[in-house]
């Protein structure tokens, strides 16, 4: 089993940034792919951004230029930078990863954007 424990979630003014950070623990051998999904009230789970371990990304539009995923193997630890913060960004941000072909998932982390 894989434990994912997300932070740097909050409050912030439109235009604010925020780093969201979650590393991972347990029983850990290669973990390949790491992201972040977000769920805002009423809407269904979407991807924001995802990183492969040898640093592949990619990112949805509505993120791209402003939010930068990153990882840290050596820590099992993946960040998303999120920049020019906007009201349609809150929603619970979710860190996701495959392991084995396994997914495991974080409790999710509030992000606020007030305008």
């Amino acid at each position: 089993q894989v434990q994912l424990v997300e932070s740097g979630g909050g409050l912030v003014q439109a235009g604010g940034s925020l780093r969201l950070s979650c590393a991972a623990s347990g029983s850990i051998f290669r973990l390949n792919r790491m992201g972040w999904y977000r769920q805002a009230p009423g809407k269904q789970r979407e991807l924001v951004a995802a990183i492969t371990n040898a640093g592949i990304t990619n990112y949805a539009d509505s993120v791209k230029g402003r939010f930068t995923i990153s990882r840290d193997n050596a820590k099992n630890t993946v960040y998303l930078q999120m920049n020019n913060l906007q009201p349609e960004d809150t929603a619970v941000y979710y860190c996701n990863c495959v392991q084995m072909y396994r997914e495991y998932w974080g409790q999710g982390t509030q992000v606020t954007v007030s305008s």
